[in-house]
């Protein structure tokens, strides 16, 4: 695979997302207690022999930079990186990146000085496993100028997504973007074609694009030279080329999850707790997930209970109940706390001892989550200090509130503390 370069669109402001993105990039937000969004395309290419890699980044850059340095630092021996690419204004390209394939645009001059024969496009905010080396055998035995990722979907999810049509042979002849009515149903297609098996293929007559690409090196170049006004590969690039080149499609029919919404983003993470089989699994030894190597202590559980739960390491759990939750690196819940349906992504450093007690002598609020206090149905982001007797129950079944003075936001009635942010004791949310 040293014929293949991987491109990561680390994706725009992701507003989305906020607050979450509000002090990081969007593939730099945490996830399943230790890792971020980042390291699953990353992980994917490097299980798949793929080790040069760049990250197009615009927003918030800092802590992704951080992460990446320290995470992936390949030997001196081999061609291997993962860098970053800020969005930058010259005096040839004096905008920033206006969209997926402006971004690739405004950096095609460094991509063709590697000896390649293919470019990768992947995206950063995405949760699945995937082996490339099918994607790109797939891509070479049919021919094809570009091919596509796409998803098997029933009718009820298809109308969330850009569908498209296949012929006999595979090739993309058709797009439609979130298409509805008959509109849809002229979409649906035999996939057959692609490998599923004939219930399969009755169950979900549809294909949606998963936005991961191949292209040939001199179709991308003429491409995006050509066309210096289609900003988006999904929407105008792909589309626009399917009559003129040979589009193909590749079926991929594991778990993909698209976190671009708070909501999905927290059901993803929850989901990880599932028994006996989670949806997706970070326990493969074949194909691990990487991510920054950080030194820990073992996490200490004092007197307390845990169900259906993953906990990070190096935290401190005195006397209390967790349930369905995800706990981040030095998570620290004081005593007769219940979380529950709760996402806590933990702190960036401990707190010393003498620190803590001198904070409580004089009215402060410790790192972690202080005693008596309930949590349910919540995102604690990082270094987030939360006092005694706190109640964060969404008390008043709210959809959508900015409280960005108090602390916390709610998006679709799930409550997300800010990072850093000071909850007071017997504050109730």
């Amino acid at each position: 695979m040293k014929n293949v370069l991987g491109i990561i669109l680390g994706g725009g402001a992701g507003t989305r997302l906020y607050p979450l993105t509000k002090m990081r990039a969007k593939p730099a937000v945490p996830l399943a207690g230790k890792y971020r969004l980042i390291d699953i395309p990353i992980s994917n290419c490097i299980n798949s022999d793929i080790l040069k890699i760049y990250v197009l980044t615009q927003f918030n850059s800092a802590s992704l930079n951080r992460h990446l340095v320290r995470a992936y630092n390949f030997s001196g021996f081999t061609e291997g990186f993962v860098e970053v690419l800020a969005a930058q204004q010259t005096p040839d390209s004096p905008s920033w990146f206006q969209g997926t394939a402006d971004a690739v645009r405004k950096y095609l001059w460094l991509f063709e000085e590697w000896n390649v024969d293919y470019y990768l496009i992947l995206s950063g905010d995405h949760l699945y496993r995937m082996d490339y080396r099918n994607f790109l055998d797939r891509h070479r035995e049919t021919g094809a100028d570009i091919t596509l990722s796409v998803l098997p979907i029933d009718e009820k999810r298809a109308s969330d997504f850009g569908l498209m049509k296949i012929d006999d042979t595979g090739r993309v002849i058709d797009f439609s973007e979130k298409p509805k009515g008959d509109a849809l149903r002229k979409m649906a297609v035999d996939t057959t074609t692609l490998g599923l098996s004939p219930e399969q293929a009755q169950n979900t007559p549809y294909i949606a694009s998963m936005g991961i690409y191949v292209f040939n090196k001199e179709v991308m170049g003429k491409l995006l030279r050509e066309s210096t006004t289609r900003t988006d590969f999904g929407k105008e690039i792909i589309p626009a080329s399917a009559g003129e080149y040979n589009v193909q499609a590749y079926l991929f029919n594991g778990y993909w999850e698209d976190i671009g919404t708070i909501e999905s983003f927290f059901d993803a993470n929850l989901a990880l707790t599932k028994q006996p089989q989670p949806p997706f699994s970070f326990y493969d030894e074949k194909a691990p997930i990487y991510t920054r190597s950080r030194y820990l202590p073992p996490t200490k559980l004092l007197d307390s209970q845990v169900t259906e739960s993953i906990i990070g390491e190096g935290c401190i759990l005195k006397e209390c109940r967790i349930e369905h939750s995800v706990l981040g690196i030095r998570s620290r819940i004081e005593a007769n706390c219940h979380i529950q349906d709760t996402l806590i992504m933990g702190s960036d450093y401990y707190e010393p001892f003498a620190e803590r007690q001198s904070g409580l002598q004089k009215g402060g609020v410790p790192l972690g989550i202080g005693s008596e206090t309930t949590i349910r149905r919540a995102i604690v982001d990082k270094n987030a200090r939360i006092g005694r007797d706190v109640k964060i129950i969404n008390k008043d079944h709210v959809e959508e509130a900015d409280r960005e003075s108090e602390g916390f936001y709610i998006r679709n009635g799930i409550v997300v503390v800010l990072k850093n942010a000071k909850i007071p004791d017997g504050t109730v949310i």
